[in-house]
């Protein structure tokens, strides 16, 4: 198969049957590596456009997008703008939607987000902006509504949309329901799109119920529309717009139906099209041990059947002939795959002294290695990898934990306010280090934008702080191993962070040159709401790069595990940490002492369990997993995958 991966795409639209090798796909998309790189690619066709505008003295229009999706393609175009002269005087902008009712100076309005992403950095004429307005009176929306479609119909109509598309399919905020032929209106939103949006309103109560939003009808009208989606988070309503029959179920598909329509997606996001996950079911393959891996354990989940059980015909009637025609036999395939996945069963996680490595997943030298556990917020450590932390502890490594940002925003203002009562009450205003009566006062007068104050972010920590020395402390860790970063991305008070900078990534190898480790383990769980993972695992990327020279650096490994939210597959997993029914009750009492956390999770994404519950289920399902296929009985896995930096 080749892949859109071996060259940079064209995101330039082609007709179907001209754009795909496979029969499954009915939108033409184009796949990256990364959402830095497609973003770059996007932002340059917008202003490609603008400038050939520009040349004719005619206006550009755009039709401009919010959410996580597109910051990374405003802050290019901003870059385009700041660096290289972009221009955007001829530039005029419809918003596709806004929430209902919202304040224009909301920070969580998305004309909020529009000024602080993208025009308050750029020479746009404020009089070319548009951006549903929150407040007009619900007897005058109508009417709103009508005019915005006019405006936007005399300024010659949209010349590129820009869209992300959310869980449920919805373009805008068209949800499920919505008509072809819709235009601008007001609507109530989905009650997963409210669930999604939950943790940039401190909870889904706080979710606006209704939006108003340009119609499927007003995105179709527009010349050129571009799809973004990064992510594992969107890949299945990604797989069900491009793939499936057109449906009001999944308002997305209704773009079938435009001429000019391209989906740029990251892998992740494609993760799940036909041609990624299953490419044996396309065309002729070229056979890694990677996709191998991936089509046997497929095979196994599809026929219900153990890895030795499968036969010719098993791969014959599933699209394997060709594999099986190379490797000779499915008996060969069986064997080879069972030890393959035999192989990365441990109880050493740190490796196992005096014995012969060669089929194990880490070294057996040194018996005694430096190990530095990163964790991007203060529980991710007993979360993800309770289990192999304990083993780790035991087992004599020196395990050092690293907490790379302070957590604070996780903390509710009461859990807060409960804690500065009764240090207020225990040592007295002029005894106390935070002057509590203060953060009291502050707290009980919040208003609904406010950004935490200094004082009040730095108790939010300590509550985290202090949570995290008592979950080391029932892993076994000593308190001398826990170092804490308080990365300065981080610190903003609010929901939103600031750029990864260069004084990140320093403190990160500042911390990795200290401990001159033999293992690293990292969050690459990129599926958290706010992407701080992401950021945290770019930093330490960034860091090992700058350290490689460092003679230490040659014998350091990195594993990545993942977080609440997803797990890896079983044919990405280099080692598999089994847990015993009483590790896993120790994991569990670890997470419990992130107190703050439990009951009402702040930033839970769509998953409504508390951490503890989704780590138990993930860890016990992997091994229900492993033991589907033919492999040992285990009460709980923890899975990792190495990655070479």
């Amino acid at each position: 198969m080749k892949s859109d991966l071996d060259h940079k795409p064209d995101i330039s639209y082609e007709s179907p049957g001209k754009f795909e090798d496979t029969r499954f796909e009915k939108i033409h998309n184009v796949i990256f590596k990364n959402a830095a790189e497609a973003s770059i690619i996007v932002a340059k066709e917008i202003a490609d456009l603008i400038k050939s505008k520009q040349q004719k003295k005619e206006n550009c229009v755009l039709g401009l997008a919010t959410g996580s999706s597109p910051i990374m393609v405003y802050y290019e175009l901003v870059r385009m703008h700041k660096k290289e002269g972009l221009s955007f005087r001829n530039v005029i902008t419809f918003n596709l939607d806004e929430y209902y009712p919202m304040r224009v100076d909301n920070n969580k309005s998305y004309h909020y987000f529009m000024h602080q992403h993208l025009f308050d950095h750029i020479d746009i004429k404020e009089e070319n902006i548009n951006i549903p307005n929150g407040t007009v009176s619900i007897e005058d929306i109508k009417q709103y509504c009508i005019d915005y479609e006019i405006k936007i119909k005399n300024s010659g109509g949209i010349d590129f949309q820009l869209l992300g598309i959310g869980r449920t399919g919805h373009v805008g905020f068209n949800e499920p329901g919505s008509h072809i032929n819709s235009g601008t209106r007001i609507i109530t939103l989905d009650h997963i799109t409210r669930v999604d949006a939950s943790s940039d309103f401190n909870g889904t109560d706080n979710v606006p119920k209704r939006a108003i939003t340009m119609g499927i009808s007003t995105i179709l009208q527009s010349k050129r529309i571009v799809l973004i989606a990064w992510g594992q988070n969107k890949a299945d309503i990604i797989k069900r717009t491009i793939q499936e029959n057109i449906s009001a179920e999944v308002p997305a598909t209704f773009l079938q139906n435009h001429t000019n329509t391209t989906f740029v997606l990251d892998q992740s996001a494609a993760s799940e099209l036909t041609r990624f996950k299953t490419p044996w079911l396309v065309g002729d393959c070229i056979w890694t041990q990677e996709l191998k891996s991936k089509a046997i354990v497929w095979l196994c989940q599809k026929t219900d059947q153990a890895i030795l059980k499968l036969t010719d015909r098993d791969y014959n009637n599933n699209g394997m002939s060709d594999l099986l025609a190379q490797e000779g036999s499915a008996y060969d395939l069986n064997i080879n795959m069972f030890n393959v996945l035999q192989r990365t069963i441990t109880g050493w996680p740190g490796g196992k002294p005096n014995t012969d490595d060669t089929y194990r997943p880490e070294r057996a030298s040194p018996s005694k290695k430096r190990v530095i556990l990163f964790s991007p917020h203060p529980d991710d450590d007993v979360i993800s990898m309770g289990g192999t932390f304990s083993k780790l502890i035991k087992q004599g490594h020196d395990v050092h934990v690293v907490y790379q940002t302070s957590g604070n925003i996780a903390v509710t203002d009461d859990e807060a306010l409960k804690f500065a009562e009764v240090a207020n009450d225990f040592v007295g205003v002029d005894a106390a280090e935070i002057n509590f009566s203060s953060v009291i006062e502050f707290l009980n007068n919040k208003t609904e934008n406010q950004v935490d104050s200094i004082e009040v972010r730095k108790l939010k920590a300590l509550i985290r702080r202090r949570e995290s020395f008592g979950a080391t402390r029932c892993i076994g860790l000593q308190d001398k191993n826990i170092h804490f970063l308080d990365m300065p991305f981080y610190e903003t008070g609010d929901i939103k962070k600031k750029p990864i900078s260069d004084e990140d990534i320093a403190i990160v190898a500042a911390i990795i040159a200290k401990i001159k480790p033999h293992q690293v383990f990292a969050a690459g769980d990129l599926a958290d709401p706010h992407g701080t993972h992401e950021v945290c695992l770019n930093a330490i990327f960034a860091a090992m790069k700058q350290l490689k020279s460092q003679s230490y650096m040659d014998n350091c490994w990195l594993w990545l595990y993942r977080g609440a939210w997803h797990e890896w597959e079983l044919h990405e997993i280099d080692m598999a940490v089994p847990l015993s029914p009483d590790e896993v009750l120790l994991k569990r009492n670890a997470i419990l002492h992130h107190q703050s956390q439990k009951d009402r999770v702040m930033y839970q994404g769509n998953d409504s369990r508390e951490f503890w519950v989704r780590a138990e289920d993930r860890n016990k399902h992997t091994a229900i997993l492993y033991d589907a296929l033919g492999l040992p009985e285990y009460e709980a896995i923890e899975a990792f995958k190495r990655f070479d930096y």
